[in-house]
């Protein structure tokens, strides 16, 4: 049975030192509160931390759906202990409400559909976010652009997109018609593990619903004042697929606050990152020098404003999470701008000198 929940010898080899403590493995399909439901060598049952783990375990180290754990069944009918969290292959996660903390979305996933409906709510700046924490996941990152009934240029919307995927492959289909659904097979494989990710309303629900052929998840009717949808997802869940491919849907999420690494900024602006090896000045901060790539690029066009606006964003919003997380990074920040202020302060200074002379 957990074979079909992506189980394999890799795996059982990080297992091994859980199997010789007599405990058993698990995979987390759904979060309710308190409880986990896992999927285990015997069938589904239903799972609590142990005292100890609830204890030690450090943030973004609960089990979250995609988890393989180390449980222990010992009394028939009761809920399975989980005592231990194998290390996790890729971790989709996103800064906590709040702005505090990190929390991990979903774990050990191989392919991260970036989903957005091909209505009026479709935003290329929310998928340039999107596409940050994929691949800083270290999930396969593919848009997936649905609604594509309801478009009144595909063609056009689908190329706004691709000019911003950098490399990540755009699917474009219509759940509810079924069209462009079998462009997805290439990932949906047996034993894969991929997430439906993205705002409320980019029909997440109704996809999976079509690839299952069944009604797994409540779908909702799109707001006709905004064209954006409900929540209809209230939780997180890991599903088989008829071909053995495994599919776990998300909440939508209103907000994407990064925690990503400057890596996966820098792929998903490659070419932004391509503009600043041609600036006159090695040092250039794209500003007003004389050479500068980047400003030329905005001139022509080739540039467009709004996605250079959304990578300085980006870059400022992974700086500031930086230098929360890491007290000499904030020093020398605060350094830094001491530094500027005052040589802005000097030559005022001496602007002022020099009009009274």
């Amino acid at each position: 049975m957990i074979e079909a929940f992506g189980w394999s010898d890799a795996h059982r080899a990080a297992f091994a030192p859980h199997a010789a403590a007599g405990l058993s493995p698990a995979r987390v399909v759904a979060h309710h509160r308190g409880l986990w439901r896992l999927m285990t060598e015997a069938g589904e049952c239903a799972g609590r931390l142990s005292g100890r783990f609830a204890a030690e375990a450090k943030q973004g180290e609960h089990p979250v759906v995609g988890d393989w754990l180390a449980i222990d069944r010992a009394e028939a009918g009761c809920d399975a202990l989980i005592h231990a969290l194998l290390p996790r292959k890729s971790t989709f996660s996103r800064r906590a409400a709040g702005g505090v903390g990190v929390q991990v979305v979903a774990a050990n996933v191989d392919v991260a559909f970036l989903v957005a409906g091909m209505n009026n709510d479709l935003n290329p700046r929310r998928l340039e976010r999107y596409l940050v924490a994929a691949r800083d996941s270290g999930a396969i990152p593919v848009i997936v652009l649905t609604k594509e009934d309801l478009s009144a240029d595909a063609a056009a919307e689908r190329q706004a997109v691709v000019d911003i995927a950098a490399g990540a492959p755009v699917v474009t289909l219509s759940a509810l018609t079924g069209a462009g659904l079998g462009a997805l097979d290439e990932w949906l494989q047996p034993g894969v593990t991929a997430a439906l990710l993205g705002s409320s309303g980019a029909g997440k629900s109704t996809l999976l619903n079509a690839l299952a052929g069944a009604e797994l998840m409540s779908t909702g009717a799109v707001r006709e004042d905004d064209e954006r949808g409900r929540h209809t997802t209230t939780h997180r869940e890991l599903f088989r697929l008829p071909g053995g491919a495994l599919l776990i849907d998300t909440p939508g999420m209103r907000e994407l606050g990064l925690v990503a690494d400057d890596a996966a900024l820098d792929e998903s602006f490659a070419d932004v990152l391509g503009l600043f090896a041609q600036c006159k000045f090695s040092n250039c901060t794209h500003g007003g020098e004389p050479g500068c790539a980047v400003q030329a690029a905005l001139e022509d066009k080739s540039l467009a404003a709004e996605r250079w606006d959304s990578y300085q964003k980006l870059q400022r919003e992974l700086a500031f999470e930086a230098r929360k997380a890491s007290p000499a990074l904030e020093a020398a920040a605060r350094m830094k701008w001491k530094q500027v202020n005052k040589a802005q302060r000097d030559r005022y200074r001496h602007r002022e000198d020099n009009e009274e002379g």
